[in-house]
């Protein structure tokens, strides 16, 4: 039977919690003024001259965290995890090492798992925004968008800012209101930290949602602009070439994305450049990218990495190796319900010709009413394959109402089918 922890010792821990924080608030006040790198090196110092001081450990696997949103590199992952393994060795109620291992666990898609660690610990720390934060993303990965959101209206009313109004901005695309969305993101962007990343990153969220919805010259704005704090902002080159692709600027698309490449080589970036250099009538260099995306796949293989929903939906636009992309998507489908998974099931599946199930799990994709128009997209062609011409024309007008220029190949696409029906 798991122990009870009385309340005297809950709020005595709190209470240690608050004096610790005031304590290293004071030491470590110059290190939030770093950049990731400096951090990074100023608590390994710590560490050195203590290497039981869970709390600079702890420090140090945050930034570690951060360097993996700024690299894409999953190494930094690991490195976070196998500190926290040890303070949670040495102390295995550690709060500090739980909260940081919620956060190493999100990251690794163990979805179920951070949900129930997150709400023990709101249990114990109810005043803590990151548990309620924590709980309510580890909610949206699997479907439970109700219970997210009032996880992210928690966390708001116990330290409103960046990151409950990103969360918030994020669900409400999610459950289709793009207008409440782009509201909560930019206020993401006004209250963003002193961390050049983080408001870059809320800049490339808003740039996203905008871009679906078919503000180009607002997205573009916002792509550049995160480009401005943060110039080693990958995803942000890769939001421009986006758009600069829906502008019919193909040259100037595929120098964006390889700037995002070059910085972060992922699998996406090779797809969406396979894409334009065929556009471009560039053979040679779009095979050079389908190379990349196939060896992105045996690596995954060779880790024994078996969910990825982006491998499968590059497959599936590319119309090769369905099996494989089959297999990847079903393997995410069992860790996380989104909707994104969904819609990426169903154009797998219809590729695959399975349109009965396509339409089944591109029905689970749109029951939210996300203003994406590749799901509205993915969901005509599955309706046209069933012979539903009517429904079909209804997604082909939604996708094409939300952004005429979503896609370079498909946006292109659901013009020419809309036209035939």
């Amino acid at each position: 039977m798991k122990k009870v922890m009385s309340k005297r010792l809950i709020l005595l821990l709190c209470g240690a919690i608050s004096l610790e924080s005031a304590l290293w608030a004071q030491r470590t006040r110059g290190a939030a003024r770093m950049n990731s790198d400096a951090r990074i090196a100023y608590y390994e110092r710590l560490l050195a001259a203590d290497p039981g001081d869970i709390h600079s450990a702890m420090q140090l696997a945050a930034v570690f965290l951060q360097k993996t949103r700024e690299t894409g590199d999953g190494s930094y992952v690991e490195r976070a995890s196998k500190l926290t393994d040890k303070a949670l060795a040495a102390d295995p109620k550690n709060y500090e090492a739980l909260r940081t291992r919620n956060l190493v666990d999100m990251i690794r898609h163990e979805f179920p798992a951070v949900a129930v660690r997150a709400r023990q610990m709101i249990a114990l720390a109810p005043s803590d925004p990151q548990n309620w934060g924590t709980l309510g993303d580890a909610l949206m990965e699997m479907g439970e968008y109700a219970e997210a959101l009032k996880a992210f209206e928690r966390m708001q009313s116990v330290k409103p800012g960046m990151h409950s109004a990103h969360r918030i901005g994020w669900h409400a695309f999610v459950t289709g209101d793009a207008t409440k969305a782009i509201a909560a993101l930019e206020e993401a962007v006004r209250t963003a930290d002193g961390f050049p990343e983080n408001k870059a990153w809320c800049l490339v969220e808003l740039g996203g949602v905008q871009f679906k919805v078919g503000k180009l010259d607002e997205a573009e704005r916002s792509f550049r602009s995160a480009i401005a704090v943060f110039p080693k902002m990958h995803s942000a080159y890769a939001g421009l070439g986006s758009v600069l692709a829906a502008r019919e600027k193909l040259g100037e698309a595929i120098e964006s994305y390889k700037k995002a490449q070059a910085m972060v080589p992922m699998v996406q970036y090779a797809g969406a450049l396979a894409d334009l250099y065929t556009l471009a009538r560039n053979a040679d260099e779009a095979a050079k990218q389908n190379a990349l995306v196939d060896l992105a796949a045996k690596l995954e293989h060779a880790a024994n990495q078996k969910a990825n929903r982006t491998l499968g939906l590059i497959y599936a636009d590319q119309e090769r190796n369905l099996n494989e992309a089959l297999e990847f998507v079903k393997a995410d489908l069992a860790v996380r319900k989104d909707v994104f998974t969904w819609d990426a099931m169903a154009w797998v599946l219809y590729r695959s010709k399975q349109f009965e199930k396509a339409r089944e799990a591109s029905r689970e994709a749109l029951k939210t009413g996300t203003p994406d128009p590749v799901f509205y997209f993915h969901a005509g062609m599955i309706e046209l394959a069933l012979g539903n011409k009517t429904e079909g024309r209804k997604l082909f007008a939604r996708a094409l109402e939300l952004n005429p220029r979503f896609d370079p190949r498909q946006a292109p696409a659901a013009q020419k089918e809309l036209g035939n029906l």
